[in-house]
């Protein structure tokens, strides 16, 4: 992946430049003090991915992605966010946009404070570059009852034989979402169209920072016109109402005093994030059993895979997203490869599913 950097600072361009060094599947191809010149750059360079600052003088991010889309480069456009409110506002509007991800630049406040700020950018950067690299993920490995683990590829079958049941009738008493890149525009697809008449709680796993999930449970609210919050430690979960994980933390639902609760940590990454969707799907199950309606929409790695697998254990239904409409399939896909789900389905047929399913 030829990759050019834009930020107005140059501290900033070469710690991201510094990052990227020595990984063999991606190249600095280049890098620019702002939007003018990086436009003038994707020109004149073969470019497969952008690295771009929300906040500069000259053109902000919004317009040199729009500018990027306009002209028809076919790039891919990464933008780094501050892990503040109006960031995180101007991230959201840069994934409507037509941007691919968000990554937030670090500050004081990351948990991971004690490593450099290179290090951190390679941590959260590199695995958001590879993800555009066909075929850099590697097979998932899944947990069975017994002690033995399995490698999954697209000639492997499952290891436990799943039937695919049918959803015509099928009406869940919770619906589990698991995303990550591309999710947010996804959703905001998705709720845009949702009925006014919601009945079945929906909980989402988004991988997000803090703040990021904050803007996205508000954004999801002002779409579909119901309620939806980011989840609260030890609140009942209520019918009708939508539910987003808070960045850094995974959601799970307990039962408490005989009521399906909600239930926050920060137990340790698992799939190398946080939330997790596994967790949430997993506890989900355990909770509602058959009447658990699971969907794995576009995102990046496998979270999701093992969540999935618990679902159908528990003889509810999976939903996956087709590789056609997700920005990546590496979720979706890996439950695919496991053969764990019931229907594979585009956006707007998942969209149709959840307003016939979500209603009774």
């Amino acid at each position: 992946m030829k990759v050019l950097i834009v930020d107005d600072s140059v501290v900033f361009r070469t710690q991201i430049s510094a990052a990227l060094s020595g990984v063999p599947q991606i190249e600095v191809a280049g890098s620019a003090p702002n939007g003018s010149i990086a436009l003038q750059k994707l020109k004149q360079l073969s470019v497969d991915l952008v690295t771009l600052d929300m906040e500069m003088p000259d053109m902000d991010g919004i317009e040199v992605l729009k500018a990027i889309r306009e002209k028809s480069f076919n790039v891919r456009v990464i933008v780094f966010s501050s892990q503040t409110t109006k960031g995180a506002e101007r991230a959201l509007k840069a994934l409507e946009a037509g941007a691919d991800d968000v990554v937030a630049k670090p500050s004081s406040g990351d948990s991971q404070f004690n490593k450099s700020p290179q290090e951190r950018i390679r941590e959260v950067l590199v695995p958001k570059i590879l993800q555009f690299v066909k075929g850099s993920e590697k097979p998932p490995v899944v947990q069975t009852h017994s002690s033995e683990k399995f490698t999954l590829d697209s000639q492997t079958p499952s290891p436990e034989g799943f039937q695919k049941s049918p959803l015509l009738g099928f009406y869940p008493s919770v619906i589990v979402i698991a995303s990550s890149t591309g999710g947010p525009t996804a959703l905001e697809l998705i709720f845009s169209q949702f009925p006014a008449n919601l009945r079945t709680p929906i909980l989402i796993a988004q991988h997000m920072p803090p703040v990021f999930t904050k803007i996205l449970a508000k954004r999801l609210s002002d779409l579909s016109k119901r309620e939806c919050d980011e989840a609260k430690h030890g609140e009942v979960i209520t019918p009708g109402k939508i539910y987003v994980a808070p960045g850094d933390h995974h959601l799970q639902i307990v039962r408490k005093d005989g009521y399906p609760t909600l239930e926050l940590h920060q137990g340790p990454q698992r799939n190398s994030v946080r939330p997790a969707a596994d967790y949430l799907f997993e506890s989900a199950a355990a909770i509602f059993g058959t009447q658990c309606l699971g969907m794995v929409l576009t995102g990046m790695g496998q979270d999701g895979l093992c969540g999935a697998l618990a679902v159908k254990r528990a003889g509810g239904r999976i939903v996956i997203q087709d590789e056609k409409s997700c920005v990546v399939f590496g979720m979706p896909g890996a439950v695919f490869k496991a053969n764990c789900y019931d229907e594979i389905r585009d956006l707007e047929q998942i969209t149709a599913l959840l307003k016939e399913l979500a209603v009774h």
